[in-house]
This record gives C-alpha cells, sequence and structure tokens, in this order.
C-alpha cells in the first residue's frame, strides 16, 4: 500500500466516513477502543497505521503466514509460457507479489506479460501491480471473484488463454465463470497461507475478560484459523459483547459459518474502507 493511498485512508477514517460516504468530522473515533487485527503480520501495517490514527489501541493477533506454494513448479511453467496469455488475472496482493518474486528470482520482470492484459479485482492489487509497472485493464465495481468474472465476461473471448496465479486453496467460481465463455484458464499456486497460532493464549485472556471492543477479518482465512483457536461453539460467547468487522460479503458469510455475526462492513471491499467503517460505526454510537 502506497504513501498516498495509505495518507487517503487516514483522511476517511478521521473524518468517520463509513458505507454511506458521509464526512463527518471526529476526533479519534477510535480513542479507548481495543481493535483486534488478525491480518497476516508482514501485511497488517497499514491497517494498524489507520486505526491507529483514529485513536483505537491496535492489538495484532495474526491468524495467517503467507508462505510459498508447496512446489513452484506450476508457476514457473506458466510463467515459462508467458507470452501464450491474453488475460493475467490477480485476486489479491499476495499473487501479485509473489508472482514478482518469483520472475525476479529468475531475473525477469513484469515485461513478461507485455502481451497479455491484466485485470485485478480491486484497488489495492491494481495498486501493487502498478508498482510493478503494470496497469490493471480491468478493475471490478465490486472487489469481489463475482464482479471480476461479470466484468470479463463481455472482454474474453472463446479460446482465450488466461493465466490465474492466486492462493493454493480458494474459491473456484472465477475460473467456472471464465471457463463457461470459452477460456482456457491455468489456475496456478502462487503462494498459500498456514494458520499462525502465537499469540493464541493472549488473543484468548483478552476475551475471556472482556478486554476486546472489536475483531477484524479481512479475508476468509483469517476467519477460519481464527475461530480453529477454539473449541466447537466457544466462539460466539466469547465475542458477545465484541463488534465483529468483515472486509466484504464473502468473509461475512465465512464469519458466519463460524456463527459470527458482522456488526460492520464497508461498502468497498478495501482495508481503507474497512478502517472508515470501523471509526464511522462508533461515531455513530457516539452521536445516538
Amino acid at each position: 500500500m502506497s504513501e498516498d493511498y495509505l495518507e487517503e485512508g487516514k483522511a476517511a477514517v478521521m473524518r468517520g466516513r463509513g458505507e454511506s460516504g458521509g464526512t463527518v468530522e471526529t476526533a479519534r473515533p477510535l480513542a479507548g477502543k481495543v481493535v483486534i487485527v488478525t491480518r497476516a503480520a508482514a501485511q497488517a501495517g497499514p491497517f494498524h497505521d489507520l486505526l491507529e490514527a483514529a485513536g483505537a489501541q491496535v492489538v495484532l493477533v495474526p491468524t495467517i503466514v503467507i508462505e510459498p506454494p508447496d512446489s513452484w513448479a506450476p508457476l514457473d511453467a506458466a510463467l515459462a509460457r508467458a507470452a501464450e496469455y491474453r488475460w493475467v488475472i490477480f485476486t489479491s496482493v499476495n499473487g501479485v507479489a509473489m508472482t514478482r518474486r518469483r520472475l525476479a528470482e529468475g531475473g525477469r520482470g513484469a515485461d513478461v506479460f507485455a502481451a497479455a492484459r491484466v485485470a485485478a479485482i480491486g484497488p489495492a492489487t491494481a495498486e501493487a501491480l502498478a508498482d510493478w509497472g503494470l496497469g490493471a485493464a480491468v478493475v471490478p465495481d465490486e472487489y469481489v471473484a463475482e464482479g471480476l468474472a461479470a466484468r470479463l465476461r463481455g472482454l474474453l473471448a472463446a479460446g482465450d488463454r488466461v493465466l490465474l496465479p492466486r492462493a493454493a486453496e480458494t474459491r473456484d467460481l472465477l475460473v467456472r465463470e471464465l471457463e463457461g465463455v470459452g477460456a482456457r484458464v491455468d489456475e496456478v499456486a502462487a503462494y498459500r497461507t498456514r494458520p499462525a497460532v502465537q499469540g493464541a493464549a493472549e488473543l484468548r485472556s483478552l476475551l475471556e475478560r472482556g478486554g476486546a471492543d472489536v475483531v477484524t477479518f479481512t479475508s476468509s482465512s483469517t476467519v477460519r484459523h481464527f475461530a480453529a483457536l477454539f473449541e466447537a461453539g466457544e466462539l460466539p460467547p466469547l465475542l458477545r459483547r465484541v463488534q465483529v468487522a468483515c472486509i466484504g460479503p464473502i468473509t461475512r458469510a465465512t464469519a458466519a459459518e463460524h456463527g459470527l455475526d458482522t456488526a460492520i462492513m464497508p461498502g468497498d471491499y478495501t482495508i481503507p474502507a474497512l478502517a472508515a467503517a470501523i471509526a464511522a460505526h462508533y461515531e455513530r454510537a457516539t452521536r445516538s
């Protein structure tokens, strides 16, 4: 996340701009609130800074670790024939970072995709591509696989080869949709996530003593690995007085599968928008 993107996010948070896009001036709307961030440690910095700028005490409890895939072979094979792809689609910043890393290790760069058009699932992913020198030709209005598929459906032709470097375990909706219009999709693992258990005891203690106000989830994997730290049925009572904040509808649905009701979700499925929505939630509570 660039400095400009972060500063824009901070401004939105400090204005209390939530789902409605309103601009209620407020001073540190999260002052006195304890917010748990479950995002991977390597990616938590910008979210932490946005929440802290709004006055929150941020507790970092990463529930996932981003790692290389079990084997680089599928991605290497795909990158070796990069010139054959009509489209390259990235569904996360992680996918961009790991693909970039793998190419750099072989002495290559973004120019391997010179013959392809590039699509990004959202603005953060598009920005990661821009930092690499690639412009995203397509960024959907709704930053989920369904929105991306809808935008691409009319742009792909039967027989177009598509490269989709992403997490080892993810939803196959995008692949089905693209193959449904006749595209030939090479879905390859660019990274994988595994549970992170460091800090689990401290997390339990914090929740048991009612020391948290908000727990945040920025992906379905953060929800699943967070829930895995607790016994079946144990989590909903522990979070009875904690506001659950999810980045978007897919993450919200995963939270619901684990018995968690989402109280906060932004209209835009981005980290700055999630931080702003949390701030707006408490600013509204203060006014009421």
